[in-house]
């Protein structure tokens, strides 16, 4: 996996048992004090805060360990029903690599992060042309909870849309997360699809 440079940034880190993918959306509900702290600092301050997969632990309580590649997500959206809860609608931007992390004395992580290189858009394969049907059929029931813009002669965008969506084990997210290669990751989103009967198998 590449990185774009050997410049650190410091990101607050919000492990969940969740996989964000850069363009998706990610309804969150806020209430623990330090993730309150820290929206309200990157509302304040325009600043995205980073969403890693659980490694160990849990989303309340003790800080959990975190994976080491997440990506960093964008309030879009906010509002507050009642006093101490916060709904945010966030979406994915880059990718990063956790190089070190400390817990802030709130319990709040924070890591020293490096950004990776993002792929070039991609024009879809002729291959896996037949992903995108079902695909269409979907973005169009979720309607709203999955706004514009879409994507679908994007390969990276196509690939990261099925894999959020799919009911696949979070781990199986994770590593298709930290793929590189959009294509790599479009054939083995392909073969699951045709091996569970939601594409035709290949005669």
């Amino acid at each position: 996996m590449s990185d774009t440079s050997s410049t650190l940034t410091r990101l607050p880190l919000f492990p969940l048992k969740t996989v964000l993918f850069p363009e998706g959306v990610l309804p969150l509900r806020v209430f623990e004090p330090r993730y309150m702290d820290m929206v309200t600092r990157c509302m304040r301050e325009g600043s995205p805060f980073g969403v890693c997969l659980i490694a160990a632990g849990e989303e309340v309580g003790e800080t959990a360990v975190p994976h080491p590649v997440g990506t960093a997500a964008h309030i879009e959206q906010w509002d507050m029903e009642q006093a101490g809860l916060l709904t945010l609608v966030t979406r994915g931007g880059r990718r990063f690599r956790v190089v070190d992390h400390e817990v802030e004395r709130d319990g709040l992580l924070v890591g020293e992060v490096r950004w990776l290189d993002e792929p070039a858009p991609q024009p879809m394969p002729t291959a896996q042309l037949d992903l995108l049907p079902l695909l269409k059929t979907i973005v169009a029931e979720l309607g709203d909870r999955l706004p514009p813009p879409h994507r679908f002669d994007d390969a990276g965008w196509v690939g990261a849309r099925y894999a959020e969506l799919l009911p696949v084990p979070l781990e199986a997210k994770q590593r298709l997360l930290e793929l590189d290669d959009v294509i790599s990751r479009l054939e083995i989103l392909q073969q699951f699809l045709r091996e569970h009967g939601l594409l035709p198998k290949l005669a």
